[in-house]
């Protein structure tokens, strides 16, 4: 069946406007502002986010976000406090706080659904918290202690409870992505960060370690003390650059299982969702938005976000298998009278 592609009409002069008094006022109210600011930019990108010739809505208020923000900022200045007073505090909070964590990702997952609609049927999120707990947290520490080599396997479970659980109306969304596919689009980033350890680990070995020796002898001999800057800027030197190649290589791996997850989707178990997005193409996209935002101070930060928006919605998709006029007519009428059950329902996004 053919794909219905999406659409993303707005451009970067509508948006500069949108944008540019969004952060006049987040200064003037001293950051307050920013939660209904992230409002009026959802709202723009997703009225502006067309499948099929409709759109999204985006039906969240700033009052709510502004809330669920306040709460995860009293926790953590709670959880600071307390470490602060007590040394035996300062390891048992940040556990509790990370035992609570699943609980903040549920609800926000739960609440970005919700206040979420296309042709007038909301979006729904029914994960539990152990779910969060097992998927996410433990997927993360899964991924960090393997220094990267089970990634793979805990984007599988993060993502499989995250659309295992997600919905459109009343039809249930559903994917199981190959741990192979995954592991593929692994490998490039992979050996990226490999091979940036080599070379980072070399020119530390013959140049820096060398380096720091001699201006570490010369300072307890209290001589030549400029020498210190020579060291920080060989440190740095080999640090930055190690960064920027493991953001670059995250950034590479994320579009890879951006497009494995979203390709082994279904909606309502039969119509199969589409993503074709170009790592190259994407890697040069954000890279030349980085040079150009940083270039201009910012000023053209709603250009790069319209430009890579603009991509992403084209290379995103459904192939519905029947006509989409007819599906979304039956998804309609079930999934309109679903949808007012919890809509009127008091929510909060916090950040997660």
């Amino acid at each position: 069946m053919p794909v219905k592609r999406g659409e993303f009409r707005g451009n970067a002069g509508e948006y500069f406007g949108i944008w540019i008094v969004n952060i006049l006022l987040t200064i003037i109210t001293l950051g307050i502002y920013s939660a209904w600011a992230k409002v009026r930019r959802k709202r723009y990108f997703y009225g502006n986010t067309f499948v099929d010739n409709h759109s999204f809505d985006y039906h969240a208020s700033g009052k709510q976000i502004f809330i669920g923000r306040i709460i995860v900022f009293v926790i953590i200045a709670i959880v600071n406090v307390i470490s602060a007073v007590s040394p035996i505090a300062a390891i048992i909070a940040p556990l509790i706080f990370l035992l609570a964590l699943p609980f903040f990702i549920v609800r926000s997952l739960r609440f970005n659904a919700r206040v979420t609609s296309y042709r007038n049927v909301h979006f729904d999120f029914t994960g539990k918290s152990w779910g969060a707990f097992t998927a996410i947290i433990l997927g993360s520490l899964v991924a960090t202690f393997s220094l990267g080599i089970l990634a793979p396997l805990a984007s599988r479970w993060a993502n499989r409870y995250v659309f295992n659980n997600l919905h459109y109306g009343d039809r249930p969304f559903s994917t199981d992505p190959k741990l192979g596919a995954l592991y593929r689009g692994w490998l490039t980033p992979a050996i990226m960060v490999v091979i940036g350890l080599a070379i980072a680990g070399t020119v530390g070995w013959l140049i820096a370690w060398p380096a720091f020796q001699e201006f570490a002898q010369k300072m307890n001999d209290g001589t030549e003390q400029s020498q210190v800057l020579i060291g920080v800027a060989l440190i740095y030197g080999i640090l930055v650059p190690l960064i920027l190649i493991y953001v670059v290589a995250g950034f590479i791996y994320g579009v890879a299982v951006r497009n494995v997850v979203l390709n082994a989707t279904l909606l309502d178990g039969k119509h199969p969702l589409v993503s074709d997005l170009s790592r190259l193409r994407m890697l040069w996209i954000m890279l030349s938005n980085t040079v150009v935002t940083i270039v201009t101070l910012g000023l053209m930060r709603p250009w790069a976000a319209v430009r890579e928006q603009t991509y992403l919605v084209a290379h995103t998709g459904i192939a519905p298998q029947g006509d989409m006029g007819t599906i979304m007519a039956s998804i309609q009428t079930t999934g309109s009278a679903f949808s007012s059950e919890y809509m009127d329902l008091e929510g909060m996004d916090f950040g997660f």
